[in-house]
């Protein structure tokens, strides 16, 4: 696993959207496609915005995945999809039919996650494999919603599953077996808050549940403030 610690959330943010860049790019070159799925988090918003901004994104060949949605309604300010949406769809020329927004209003949750596993095998393989996985990480070591404690955490059999109530809301989510078979893993992770968690998931510690996402092809962009250091002068 590879570290690059930059001086504040926008530079991780900047660096990031460059690095989903040139990304698509070589997936294209290669596989006449690029297939990603993004986690949320305030950086990450920041993220998609400065990609949608570059100009050498290969955006007809891009298909886009979420990583983990609350359940919650359509438009809520809690769901992931409606920053994606603000962030990314309204302000790049992807096409709107190659996003995948996880189906979280459905009254049969269980039949959705199994109808969004069957689309990301017809676009990624079966089993499916992303082209970039981007993920978060949490001052309790969760991330996408493996959080600690739920059962789904033992899940290697589902690509898509529900997790219980975390915060006030159940989840869908990307289980382990999708993470770990992406081509590139990319984290980003910003705030003093997740300087101790942060060093754990350097360890490989699979005590928490970002620990048990491998680390090989695994990138993190970290600010100063997630590593625990401060800017010089300050």
């Amino acid at each position: 696993m590879q570290i690059e610690v930059l001086v504040d959330p926008d530079a991780v943010a900047a660096r990031a959207a460059a690095l989903i860049a040139e990304e698509a790019r070589t997936a294209v070159a290669r596989r006449k496609r690029f297939v990603m799925a993004v986690s949320g988090g305030h950086t990450p918003w920041i993220m998609l915005r400065v990609l949608a901004g570059q100009e050498h994104v290969p955006w007809n060949n891009m298909h886009v995945f979420q990583v983990d949605e609350r359940v919650a309604p359509q438009g809520d300010a809690d769901r992931n999809f409606t920053h994606l949406r603000a962030s990314l769809l309204e302000r790049a020329p992807l096409p709107p039919a190659q996003v995948y927004p996880m189906p979280v209003e459905d009254t049969d949750l269980g039949a959705a996650a199994k109808r969004y596993a069957t689309k990301l095998g017809e676009i990624a393989g079966s089993p499916p494999t992303l082209d970039l996985v981007h993920l978060g990480l949490g001052p309790d070591g969760h991330t996408a919603s493996l959080v600690p404690g739920d059962a789904v955490l033992g899940n290697t059999d589902m690509t898509v599953a529900l997790t219980g109530e975390y915060q006030g809301r159940r989840r869908m989510t990307l289980t382990y077996p999708v993470l770990n078979d992406a081509r590139r893993i990319l984290w980003v992770v910003t705030g003093s808050d997740k300087a101790r968690i942060l060093a754990r998931l350097q360890a490989g510690d699979h005590e928490i549940p970002a620990g048990r996402v491998r680390q090989n092809n695994a990138l993190i962009l970290a600010d100063l403030a997630a590593t625990g250091s401060r800017r010089q002068g300050a």
